[in-house]
């Protein structure tokens, strides 16, 4: 009779539920959301361990996250990110914890990342935002150095509280991901979702955080930019009208400010976009991924 040795093998890994994995000795369940994850997904991972660790660390496509403990105290999470452009394939998350006695525990998960299928789209613009001429060319390297400081910035902790909300009442639309052609011309993967907010409707912060940039831009118009803590912000372009500063503090459900048709534009609207670490992902993935409140 011949055996086949790979049948129990299949069999146990099948059985394994999306979104969590195998652990080492000392951790007792890594998991993530959501389960599914796709180029350019927010990802929430949470981490449980036998024994409360002093501290949680760990890598993810090359950046450091640093993991925030519970309430529970055995369990700890961070808000990490896929890149719109990044490859679909497996990937390492890679988690030290540091033992009350000073020893430290690793593991090692294999995170499947999937293909996303996005769109193509063809706009018109003033021709002044596909070819711009020199002095504009001057004005957007120095909006890139503003930019560059403020996400360069690090508050240690995170600041958002609880899940994501929208900032405007409006149905955000599919544009997250697409290949924009300008004038005919290949010019950006959108970065963002766009909602079709009339100009003047309030803008209001999706979380609690700190602003970091608050100024009119070439491309973004006037720019709002919050920090939710350890370099995860969101961006809400083309506003009418600021009515925060850099420095201050705000709370989910705070107003920024109004919307409206400043920048590079079709018409009036909101974008919204969020990073992390310099990765892209999906506005609206993140306003409908579950967090816990701190």
């Amino acid at each position: 009779m011949k055996i086949n040795f790979w049948a129990p093998l299949v069999v146990f890994l099948l059985s394994l539920s999306p979104g969590s994995a195998q652990q080492s000795t000392g951790f007792r369940a890594t998991s993530w959301s959501p389960q599914r994850l796709v180029s350019g997904s927010p990802v929430f991972f949470k981490v449980e361990l036998d024994h409360p660790p002093s501290a949680l660390h760990g890598t993810w496509l090359k950046h450091d996250i640093v993991f925030t403990r519970a309430r529970d105290g055995n369990s700890w999470y961070a808000l990490a990110g896929i890149d719109v452009e990044q490859a679909p394939g497996t990937y390492a998350l890679e988690l030290t914890a540091t033992t009350t006695d000073g020893h430290s525990l690793h593991t090692r998960q294999e995170v499947t990342v999937l293909p996303a299928h996005y769109k193509t789209t063809t706009l018109h613009v003033e021709e002044k935002y596909v070819q711009p001429d020199a002095a504009t060319l001057q004005r957007i390297a120095a909006d890139k150095v503003v930019k560059d400081a403020a996400f360069a910035h690090l508050i240690s902790e995170p600041l958002w509280n609880g899940s994501f909300r929208s900032p405007v009442p409006f149905t955000a639309t599919d544009s997250f991901g697409t290949r924009r052609m300008f004038n005919g011309e290949l010019a950006s993967v959108h970065r963002g979702t766009d909602f079709h907010a009339p100009s003047g409707t309030p803008v209001f912060a999706a979380n609690d955080g700190r602003v970091i940039i608050a100024q009119p831009m070439f491309y973004e118009g006037n720019l709002v930019v919050i920090d939710h803590g350890q370099q995860f912000t969101t961006l809400y372009m083309h506003l009418s009208k600021i009515g925060v500063k850099v420095g201050d503090r705000v709370r989910k459900g705070q107003r920024l400010g109004l919307s409206g048709a400043t920048g590079r534009v079709t018409g009036p609207h909101l974008h919204l976009s969020a990073r992390w670490q310099g990765e892209w992902v999906d506005p609206v993935l993140l306003l409908h991924l579950p967090l816990p409140t701190r």
